[in-house]
């Protein structure tokens, strides 16, 4: 299962993780990217959330935060990827994906079942 840019629209996190988890086959991967709230774009997008029309209904997660949710649910053997390491204004090129999280304003991570 892929969701990409969605769990900040998604009305309730741990049934929406749940359901994942009924559907997927043994071994089978949850694979999210979002922009992590603790980065340097989720806080922007934070601070002017109310001013959007697009993010004024969004609820924005840590890492840490999507990991403890879908651990509770039975998710388990996380791998990580991360990119956007610089302000949105200033890419020029597209940048490269690094391993773990923390640094990049997007991360993507993949849960197994």
């Amino acid at each position: 299962v892929l969701m990409v840019t969605t769990i900040c629209f998604v009305n309730n996190l741990d049934l929406t993780f749940r359901e994942i988890y009924r559907i997927l086959k043994p071994g089978g991967y949850l694979i999210i990217g979002f922009v992590d709230r603790d980065s340097s774009l989720g806080k922007l997008y934070q601070q002017h959330k109310e001013n959007s029309l697009f993010y004024k209904i969004a609820t924005f997660y840590s890492t840490k935060e999507v990991v403890y949710n879908l651990s509770k649910v039975g998710f388990k053997e996380f791998d990580f990827r991360q990119t956007i390491f610089h302000g949105l204004n200033e890419i020029k090129d597209v940048e490269p994906a690094k391993e773990d999280y923390g640094e990049g304003s997007f991360v993507v991570i993949r849960a197994r079942k």
